[in-house]
């Protein structure tokens, strides 16, 4: 009789204490994920240029011509996005400052107004691009002429970022709706695609180059994925998490948090740009369509999937233009703000950057010379932002704990050195007539 009531004693406190344990457990989940929701935002600000209206034009075309065999390089490139974006961010959570700053404590004056003109034309040379794809996408939603869909999306980009006054996490949900309405946009594509996944998988993972061809859109994908104005900006965005009293145990916490922000991110990046070049390759690529322009890729979808197709690829396409846009105006004010300090208005800032391209709309300059004149100044700008975090983030005396070890600087140097060398020689073609 004792040892049943011994039993039934051990019983009942076993009963009282689990539920104890369990409600611990769940506390703190609940109170890491919240911790983690604080932290979520600034990458996906920065994924915006990765899924921008230049890698629809890249990815369909690829996706077109050799079916699934480049979907590697889109793998393979968000890696590389990953890294650099990173160790952005590590600057600004290290030094409290954003990279625009930096280069203007540790460089010369001379070299940061030569810094300076090249960033801010790469700020406006990227709106430019970004402003083309969101009047592109009122144009084939609702058939608005180009110069005042133009104008429509520089209003819209100047009213998203004038809500920055009330703070940026307005701004990072703005963003992140956007990006959604991407990704649900080409999940849609994707169920009507019926693409065949075991010949993705393969892709993905078993990197190939059918011709010569090839290298040259596979170059052309990887070198103008990593932009130039989110590498500056990423930095700035963590300031607003980067607390002014953040002691090294917050910094090593943020950047941790940050990290899983950016994984987050550039692999929801990864999947819609994937996204595109196995829609391009099911669809057009089956039907031996060679696809060379964003028009052309919205008309001739209607005709093999359905105007749902059609629409949610329009859709895909404005809110890319818009999100990116406004992304772009928000690099221009770090850009002007860093190299060399020139204070304006935060508004007279963002017309700077938005001006140029609403005035090539509007007056009707060819929107595919304009692209291409963009996407010279951004081959030209790219070593001018990386090289830079590269030299800052491998100071001790800068970055403290956080300076980079070896290895980080091995790949760094590897990754930069493939980037540049590509984007040199798509600048190359480009001056040549080749493309």
């Amino acid at each position: 009789m004792k040892n049943q009531e011994d039993s039934l004693e051990i019983a009942l406190e076993s009963n009282a204490v689990y539920p104890v344990n369990v409600k611990e457990i769940n506390n703190k989940l609940s109170n890491r994920f919240k911790s983690l929701l604080k932290f979520l935002g600034p990458a996906f600000v920065v994924s915006v240029a990765y899924v921008d209206p230049g890698n629809f034009a890249t990815n369909i075309s690829g996706g077109s011509i050799f079916n699934y065999n480049l979907i590697w390089v889109i793998l393979w490139s968000n890696i590389m996005a990953i890294f650099l974006q990173i160790m952005s961010a590590k600057l600004g959570i290290a030094t409290g400052s954003n990279l625009t700053e930096m280069c203007r404590k540790i460089f010369s004056k001379k070299i940061n107004w030569f810094f300076w003109v090249v960033a801010e034309l790469a700020a406006i040379a990227t709106t430019m691009a970004e402003f083309i794809g969101g009047a592109l996408g009122l144009y084939l939603l609702f058939r608005i002429p180009l110069p005042l869909a133009g104008l429509l999306t520089g209003i819209i980009t100047f009213g998203i970022t004038y809500l920055q006054k009330y703070g940026q996490r307005v701004i990072e949900i703005i963003i992140t709706v956007l990006v959604a309405v991407i990704s649900i946009s080409y999940a849609v594509e994707l169920v009507l695609a019926k693409p065949d996944w075991t010949q993705i998988g393969i892709h993905t993972l078993i990197p190939s180059l059918p011709n010569g061809n090839a290298v040259l859109i596979a170059a052309g994908m990887l070198g103008a994925t990593v932009m130039p104005h989110v590498i500056y900006l990423h930095s700035e965005l963590v300031q607003s998490r980067n607390g002014k009293k953040a002691t090294l145990e917050d910094k090593k916490r943020h950047l941790k948090m940050e990290k899983i922000d950016v994984v987050i991110a550039m692999n929801i990046a990864f999947i819609v740009n994937a996204a595109m070049v196995v829609v391009s390759a099911s669809v057009f690529h089956s039907q031996g369509l060679v696809v060379d322009s964003i028009e052309q890729a919205h008309r001739s979808l209607e005709p093999l999937l359905g105007s749902l197709s059609s629409f949610a690829f329009g859709m895909a396409l404005l809110a890319s233009g818009l999100s990116s846009s406004t992304v772009g105006a928000m690099a221009g004010e770090t850009v002007m703000d860093g190299f060399v300090d020139i204070k304006l208005p935060a508004n007279i800032k963002r017309l700077i950057t938005m001006a140029p391209a609403m005035l090539i709309l509007i007056i009707g300059i060819n929107p595919m010379k304009a692209l291409v004149l963009s996407q010279v100044c951004l081959s030209f700008a790219l070593p001018m932002a990386i090289i830079p975090m590269l030299i800052i983030t491998s100071r001790k005396n800068l970055m403290g704990i956080f300076v980079n070890k070896t290895w980080v600087k091995v790949l760094g140097i590897l990754i930069t050195t493939i980037i540049v060398s590509l984007n040199i020689m798509l600048l190359y073609l480009t001056f040549t007539g080749s493309v």
